[in-house]
């Protein structure tokens, strides 16, 4: 087969990426590239991260653990896990040059057949601080490191405490959703095979749509549960009632 040379050091500009957190400056024949080969170079260049763990709740086996994720769990005889977090522990991809990037907050991840339809659900309390600007209890829905999304609870830069939605293909966007009075928020993640769609709900009844997309992930995922302290030194944060079952809600809209 015959290839155009001004390919390959393209390629090789895309070879030098690696995690998000990263910062490389592209040469030029990468800046070139069509939009297409840049994306597909950075799913190619992308770890998936994580090793092997055996932590069961409820209905769920979590068998791989990122950052350590397995060691900062711990499960009571009533199903609530606490999840421990560290000093400036976040999972972000930053559109502008890397400079917020950082891929060391710990998760907690399950496999599910993608060709099938999920629900992912949790009550999220999380550990909010004074000073724990985006601290955030946190669902995920994870491929490699850069490319998931994670739906959050999350303290904002005002003190507020809202649902926050993140979207990373390549860099990640940063969507900030309702404020929530509550110390709690449930947390749901559901597709049916071709939509993705997140919810927060105050009773577990009536759930609020935060984010919806057309489902193009692989057939094998990974959906999780995490704690992130990006600024702070630290805090637990606690899941209750968490169930990851291969059924879609019937309503994209309503979320039931």
């Amino acid at each position: 087969m015959k290839h155009n040379l001004s390919f390959f050091p393209a390629m090789m500009g895309m070879l030098l990426l690696g995690s998000c957190a990263e910062n490389k400056t592209p040469d030029a024949s990468a800046a070139n590239a069509t939009a297409a080969n840049t994306s597909a170079a950075a799913e190619d260049t992308a770890r998936v991260s994580g090793k092997p763990c055996d932590i069961k709740l409820a209905n769920i086996h979590f068998t791989k653990a990122v950052n350590g994720a397995d060691t900062l769990t711990k499960v009571d005889d009533k199903g609530r896990m606490a999840f421990r977090v560290g000093e400036k522990k976040d999972f972000f991809c930053d559109p502008n040059d890397n400079k917020l990037s950082n891929n060391t907050a710990p998760i907690l991840l399950a496999k599910v057949d993608n060709t099938k339809p999920f629900t992912l659900v949790s009550k999220v309390i999380p550990g909010f601080t004074e000073k724990g600007l985006y601290n955030a209890g946190v669902l995920y829905i994870y491929v490699n490191d850069r490319r998931w999304q994670k739906h959050c609870f999350e303290q904002d830069e005002r003190g507020n405490h809202r649902i926050v939605s993140v979207r990373t293909i390549g860099t990640s966007d940063d969507n900030n959703h309702d404020v929530v009075k509550s110390p709690s928020a449930y947390m749901k993640i559901s597709s049916d095979t071709r939509t993705v769609a997140s919810y927060y709900s105050l009773d577990n009844k009536t759930w609020q749509l935060v984010r919806l997309y057309k489902n193009d992930y692989p057939a094998e995922i990974w959906m999780g549960l995490s704690a992130q302290c990006p600024v702070d030194t630290g805090t637990v944060s606690y899941f209750e009632e968490v169930s990851l079952t291969q059924n879609s809600v019937t309503d994209f809209r309503l979320g039931n």
